[in-house]
């Protein structure tokens, strides 16, 4: 599973070296591990939705994983960004984050993915309670939500695949929505 979700972070510095990234190579990387992040995102919050519509169990063996290789290409994707493209020019790195939504939205995004990444292990579970880290980790669907708006807000032309994005999300989450509800019907 962890080969599987790392083999297309392979995939990109494979087609850097090779010169097949474009035009503006930097560009390209930073969208194609922004789309993957967001793919693994989602996927990390497929995997309660399976379970509830289909009965099947296995997906939530993989949740924690896809969710941390999501966190890990989001870093790259902001670690792109940072030094490649913007060579940590604090000022300017400032000025896109305070002058372009879809750059706020996106740090936005990952800073809320920090504390789900250091709280991924049993000993943070066991020392928030599970209570405690349940409630943290609900986090990930506010960081689906700014993962798509982000994809939302940067596309300058067609709209459609940010939408398909925000449609598939909006369908994960209303299925554990309707699910909390019934099982708060179904108490005593």
């Amino acid at each position: 599973m962890l080969t599987g979700s790392l083999l297309p972070l392979l995939v990109i510095p494979y087609r850097w070296a090779s010169g097949d990234l474009g035009a503006n190579p930097i560009a390209t990387a930073m969208n194609q591990l922004g789309l993957l992040a967001l793919l693994l995102l989602l996927a990390s919050l497929a995997c309660t939705p399976l379970k509830i519509l289909l009965g099947i169990k296995w997906p939530m063996r993989l949740r924690k994983t896809l969710g941390l290789v999501a966190f890990f290409t989001v870093l790259l994707h902001l670690l792109l960004y940072l030094v490649l493209d913007q060579q940590l020019a604090m000022p300017v790195i400032v000025e896109d984050v305070t002058q372009r939504p879809f750059i706020m939205v996106g740090f936005v995004a990952f800073v809320s993915l920090i504390p789900l990444a250091v709280t991924s292990t049993n000993r943070a579970l066991k020392r928030l309670g599970p209570k405690r880290w349940k409630r943290l980790h609900r986090l990930a669907y506010a960081a689906g939500v700014l993962g798509v708006l982000h994809y939302l807000l940067r596309v300058k032309r067609d709209l459609n695949e940010p939408i398909i994005y925000g449609a598939v999300l909006a369908f994960l989450l209303s299925v554990r929505a309707v699910d909390a509800v019934r099982r708060r019907h179904q108490r005593p």
